[in-house]
């Protein structure tokens, strides 16, 4: 049985039957709950996707899927019905990224640390402003997606968990905490990150930069930035012309083409193949360059390994000390295969004698 070959036509047989044992009736007969991610949209009635997906299979692979063999998500029987050709709506919106929350976090700082009520005209503004961030898909939005109620909640959730607020703190996560934190003790550069993803969506800049294929953000913490400046960070640095430049001055000085971190030089390792190639990374985080002209001092050489490491983990090492760390380690690894071989050649020499 093949899990998600479904047609159109069996989706419509299975809403048909819906419509005629109601939700309750239909749900219970297979074993299903209501929908907590998606429903399917028909006619202008929603339907529980999960259920309707599952059910769909007996009319096209000879029985319904049980519940335990499929999820209602984006992976499964969301996306099942997308491609028979209905219309999947979220049930609830999407957690808030880190993007959404430095600009939530900025106007709580500026109001004194204190909520706003869903009235203000700033909580109005910052709604329309979150609505037109490129991180969350049309799909994963309800029609109360960002809006005033749920931007003045999001204030409050900061304002109550700022070290100084004596009362009980509303309901947030581990992200507002992190953000708040890093408002606290830096406050002039997460302004500054706040100004230039304001900066990016009033321009378009933002707008125009589609997720990249190595975008990973479970939650955030890779791109102390938020996701919307590490794709500008990245485009940046994928930046043919300014890559070529880059490697033209380094080879006009008489450089090499190797890793600044590491000291990996493709060429040597691979040959012909790896001639002349190696990445750029931007050393000058976004909210610290702005938007201006990237020179390129602010331009580094180096492996796909070590610039992946450096992205892994917030705060970003430069490649500098990013090989501070690498020879540390070398030295610690040489330190113990000395303090294990040392006591064998002890042994040894006791021995040999007679």
């Amino acid at each position: 049985m093949r899990r998600g070959a479904i047609t159109q036509a069996s989706v419509l047989k299975a809403i048909a039957e819906y419509d005629e044992l109601g939700q309750v009736g239909f749900l219970a007969k297979y074993g299903f709950g209501e929908a907590r991610s998606y429903v399917v949209v028909h006619d202008g009635r929603e339907y529980d996707s999960k259920a309707i997906a599952g059910v769909a299979h007996h009319w096209d692979q000879g029985r319904a899927l049980r519940p335990d063999e499929f999820s209602g998500g984006k992976e499964h029987a969301a996306a099942w019905l997308k491609l028979a050709g209905f219309q999947v709506k979220a049930v609830k919106n999407p957690d808030w990224a880190r993007d959404e929350i430095i600009l939530a976090c900025q106007l709580v700082m500026e109001n004194g640390w204190k909520g706003l009520d869903a009235q203000d005209s700033r909580v109005v503004e910052l709604s329309g402003l979150l609505q037109l961030l490129p991180i969350h898909t049309e799909a994963e939005r309800n029609e109360k997606f960002r809006n005033p109620n749920g931007v003045a909640r999001k204030t409050f959730d900061i304002a109550t968990r700022h070290p100084e607020y004596q009362g009980k703190p509303t309901n947030g996560g581990a992200l507002d905490v992190s953000v708040l934190r890093e408002f606290l003790a830096r406050p002039d550069e997460m302004t500054g990150v706040a100004r230039l993803i304001r900066q990016g969506i009033a321009s378009g800049v933002l707008q125009d930069l589609a997720p990249t294929e190595d975008e990973e953000f479970e939650d955030d913490y890779s791109a102390p930035e938020g996701r919307l400046l590490m794709r500008r960070h990245q485009a940046r640095e994928r930046n043919k012309s300014l890559r070529k430049k880059k490697i033209a001055s380094v080879l006009q000085r008489g450089g090499p083409l190797a890793c600044e971190a590491c000291g990996f030089d493709f060429e040597q390792v691979y040959g012909d193949r790896g001639a002349g190639y190696i990445e750029c990374h931007h050393v000058v985080p976004l909210h610290e360059a702005g938007e201006g002209r990237t020179k390129l001092s602010n331009l580094a050489l180096i492996c796909a390994n070590c610039h992946r490491m450096i992205h892994r983990r917030a705060p970003w090492p430069t490649p500098g000390e990013l090989r501070a760390f690498i020879e540390r380690k070398h030295a610690a690894d040489r330190l113990a295969a000395e303090a294990i071989a040392r006591p064998h050649r002890a042994t040894d020499g006791q021995t040999s004698k007679p």
